[in-house]
This record gives structure tokens, sequence and C-alpha cells, in this order.
């Protein structure tokens, strides 16, 4: 048997015993994985298996971004789309330029590393927050909000991830303008939503001329990557054109009533199935690779004044973007309540993208090792303490939609 194969069957098992392991202890599963990880970097047991950026990005990605969009009801979204958008836009601006003037006057970074970090940690991945949800039986209007922020907010934030790179590659120098900034943005954001829903529609018509269940599977599963493979290829989002083609999918096809120009009763059950274990699966790989690499990286070259400092920006970066914007709502029908505001600030965990953009920056980049160290310490953060804390705040709350 190949060596991977049997790295990754061995992972696998990994994960299979901390999920049941987990759930007798009543912990979240993401954070067993991450301290599982951990626990079998510090013995003798190798996997061999490195967290990568090409590994997180263009594998494992895809089927988390896709499987949560797929799930997703539009006339749900479509009333809260306003919030949604102002907070994965707006806000990852406020976060970003939170961390990132914390960092040059409180730390002393340079601008460039500065503004590169921000941005790539404004990226949040709530799926322990998600699963815990589920898990307790809350649904409804705040798991809609914190899912689709999340989505969106994780394709705004790669976006600004890849101008503010190009800028600091530049050289750092004056910073381009607000309408060059908006018009690049509106292209890369833009040209993925359309990639993704053209791909999402082809599917579809596809799917509405066969009832093999196997077929229409494996048509989610070409659009989920091929999304956003053509999109990168294109060099605009993959990550929004993957979710895109995840909400047309979900909603012309998965979550569609009847079975006229969508998926057939079969089909619909075998996506459902499949993309639950997909999910499983990669968020599985994901954080035990996040717990093996963590043990490897010495997280105290920052310094523990220093790392406390920065994940106490972040922390205040979220503040500044969920309490003011949703402030913005207060008087309208689309006012979110302060216990669910309570719930978006302390659950806007950081963990698989953040990861990625950090490992995929060029090696000769002004304090590349920081920013790497200081990324992986915000997620281990995010992922054990607020992940830990979730439940109880959660019932502090009486948040029981």
């Amino acid at each position: 048997m190949p060596d991977i194969t049997t790295r990754i069957i061995g992972l696998l098992v990994a994960a299979i015993f901390v999920a049941l392991a987990a759930r007798r202890l009543r912990l979240p599963y993401t954070v067993g994985l991450v301290l599982a990880g951990v626990a079998m970097a510090l013995s003798p047991v190798h996997t061999g298996i490195r967290l990568t950026h090409d590994l997180i990005f263009f594998l494992l990605l895809p089927p988390l971004l896709f499987e949560a969009a797929l799930c997703i009801h539009w006339p749900a979204l479509r009333r809260d789309l306003l919030p949604v958008i102002a907070l994965s836009t707006l806000g990852v601006a406020i976060a970003a330029a939170t961390v990132a003037a914390g960092l040059v006057l409180l730390l002393g970074w340079q601008v460039a590393p500065a503004l590169v970090f921000a941005v790539l940690i404004a990226a949040t991945d709530p799926v322990a927050v998600i699963a815990l949800f589920k898990d307790l039986g809350i649904g409804g209007r705040l798991l809609l909000l914190v899912e689709t922020e999340s989505l969106l907010n994780d394709g705004v934030a790669a976006v600004f991830f890849s101008l503010a790179l190009t800028w600091a590659a530049a050289g750092g120098g004056v910073l381009p303008s607000a309408s060059s900034t908006v018009q690049t943005f509106g292209v890369a954001a833009g040209g993925g939503l359309v990639i993704g829903a053209g791909c999402g529609l082809l599917a579809i018509l596809i799917a509405g001329r066969t009832c093999e269940r196997v077929v229409e599977t494996a048509l989610t599963a070409v659009t989920a990557y091929g999304s956003f493979y053509m999109a990168e290829h294109f060099h605009v989002s993959g990550v929004l054109a993957t979710v895109a083609s995840g909400l047309v999918m979900g909603n012309l096809g998965l979550l569609r009533p009847g079975q006229d120009g969508g998926l057939s009763g079969g089909g619909r059950a075998a996506v459902e199935s499949f993309w639950e274990f997909a999910a499983f699966l990669a968020n599985s790989l994901v954080f035990l690779l996040i717990g093996l690499a963590v043990a490897d990286i010495s997280l105290v070259r920052l310094g523990p004044a220093k790392l406390a400092a920065i994940i106490a920006l972040v922390l205040a970066g979220r503040a500044l973007t969920v309490y003011p914007i949703c402030a913005l709502f207060w008087r309208s029908r689309l006012a979110i309540p302060a216990r669910q505001q309570h719930v978006l600030f302390w659950g806007g965990l950081r963990g698989a993208l953040a990861l990625a953009l950090a490992l995929a920056l060029p090696v000769g980049m002004p304090r590349r090792d920081e920013i790497v160290v200081a990324t992986f310490g915000v997620v281990v953060f995010s992922v054990v303490v607020q992940g830990l804390t979730m439940q109880p705040l959660l019932w502090l709350l009486k948040t029981n939609e």
C-alpha cells in the first residue's frame, strides 16, 4: 500500500476516535482534533503529511465552502443580505484597519507586512461554532448570519489579501487610490461570482437530464472544484466562485421542492450524504494538521506579550466590526438583537483560510515568519479558547432559537 495512503488512513482513524471521544466528553469536535494533533506531534507517531498552502487552498477549502453554501436558503439569505454584505465587506476593512494600525503603532511593524497580516487574519471560519449550533439545535436567523457572513467574509478577505500582497511586493509605496482598489476588487469578486453562478447553472441543466444519483453527486463535486479552479485560472476569486456555485446548486437543486429542473429525489439524498461526509473529511484533516503543525512551530518566537497583544488586536477588530455595523440597523426591521451580536463577535473564529494565506507568503517577505507564527497563534486561540467557551456563552445568553 502506498505510504501516503497509509498516512491518510491513519489520520482518518484518529479523526474517528476523536469524534467519538468529543461526543462523549461534550467537547467541540474541532477543538478535540487540534488537541489530538498536538498530542500526535509530541508522540513518536509521524504522519509525514505537512500543512501547506496548496493542500488547504486547492484540496480542502473547496469542499468546505461548497458544503456550507449548498444548504443556505436564498429566501432567508435575501432577507438579511444587507447586514451580511455590510459585515463581510465593510467589516473586513474595519477589522483589517484596526489590526494593521495596532501592529504599526504598538509593535513597530512596517505598514506592508502589518496590512498583509491584518487582511489575512480578517477571514473568519466558525466551523466549530456552527457544529455546536447544530448539536444544540440552534438554527434560524443566528445560524444564517454566522454561516453566510463567514462565507462571504472569506471571499472578500482573500481578494483584499491578493491586493495587499501585490502592493507589498511592489515595494509598499504609495497606497493605490480608492477608485482603483474598488475597481480591482469588483473585477476579482464579480468575476468569481459570475463564474461560480455559471458553473452552478450548467451543472443544474445537466443534472435535469438524468435521474442517476451517482451522476448527480459527481456533478456537484466537479462543480465545487471546477468553479474554484476556473476562477483562479482567470485570476478572480475562487472562494466566491465556489460559494456562488454552491448557492445556485443548493437552491435550484438540493433545496428546490419537486423534481422539475432540479435534482432527483434519490439525487438529493445522495448529494446531502456525500457532502456531509466530504465536510467531515476536510475538517478532520485541516484541524488535525493544524494541531500537528502548531507543535512544530515556536509560538514563543514572537514572545508571549506580543502574541497576546496581536490576539487582543484581532478581537478588538472583530468587536469594531460587529457592534458598530449592527448598530446601523438598530431602528430597522433588520435589527440584530444584542445577544446575537455577542455570538457573532465571539464566534468569529479563524481557521483554514487564514492559515492557507499565511503559508502562501513569499519566503523573502519582511516579517514572514512572524506573520506565520502570529496566524497559528490566533487560530489556536480562537479554536481552543473561543471554541471551548462558546457553549457556556450560548447558555448564558439563552440563545436557543
